[in-house]
């Protein structure tokens, strides 16, 4: 019976490394091949949110009740963008200062809600990256409410590997794009 069950977990991890091997990034494969934004969004999302993280491919997380769509938010200059390591999504010791100044700004504007856009450099597959600036953007809400901003103000959104600030191939551009990026909104 061991003897079975060893067999057929060989056999699925052989069966996974070969589905898996087709998974690189390949040049001329379209956005459009993610799956529909509909399946990746969370609870509570609304249909303005959907139709525009649709028109943007883009991955939304929203809370509970009414939010305005991504397009209705701008970027203020007081609120500063935060970079990550390649591949991580955790708060490096810099960003922490950059979010706690943040942090300070939204409090004393309780009257704006806050996007929060996760983003990434161009390496890894569309449907990695568009988890990893999930990750980016979760991680820095987490950070903003544990320093006293209101979870029910703020809307993550991912847009991966899209929306690039920088598109030289090389280390100090993917800095650049490894980043999570505030605009807000007026009540």
């Amino acid at each position: 019976m061991e003897a079975r069950n060893l067999g057929l977990m060989v056999f699925a991890v052989f069966a996974l490394a070969i589905g898996c091997s087709g998974c690189a990034k390949r040049p001329g494969v379209a956005a459009a091949s993610a799956p529909a934004p509909e399946s990746r969004m969370e609870a509570g999302a609304t249909s303005d949110v959907v139709q525009a993280a649709a028109a943007e491919g883009a991955r939304v997380s929203v809370g509970r009740g009414e939010r305005p769509s991504p397009k209705e938010f701008m970027s203020v200059s007081d609120l500063l963008d935060v970079h990550f390591d390649f591949d991580r999504s955790d708060i490096r010791s810099e960003a922490a200062r950059v979010l706690e100044t943040n942090a300070q700004w939204l409090k004393t504007n309780p009257n704006h809600l806050i996007l929060i856009e996760g983003h990434t450099d161009e390496r890894g597959t569309n449907e990695y990256n568009l988890t990893l600036g999930d990750r980016r953007a979760k991680s820095t809400m987490s950070y903003l409410v544990s320093h006293g901003v209101k979870a029910s103000r703020i809307t993550l959104i991912s847009y991966g590997e899209d929306r690039p600030v920088c598109q030289t191939q090389q280390e100090g551009c993917w800095r650049q794009n490894r980043r999570a990026h505030f605009a807000v909104k007026s009540q």
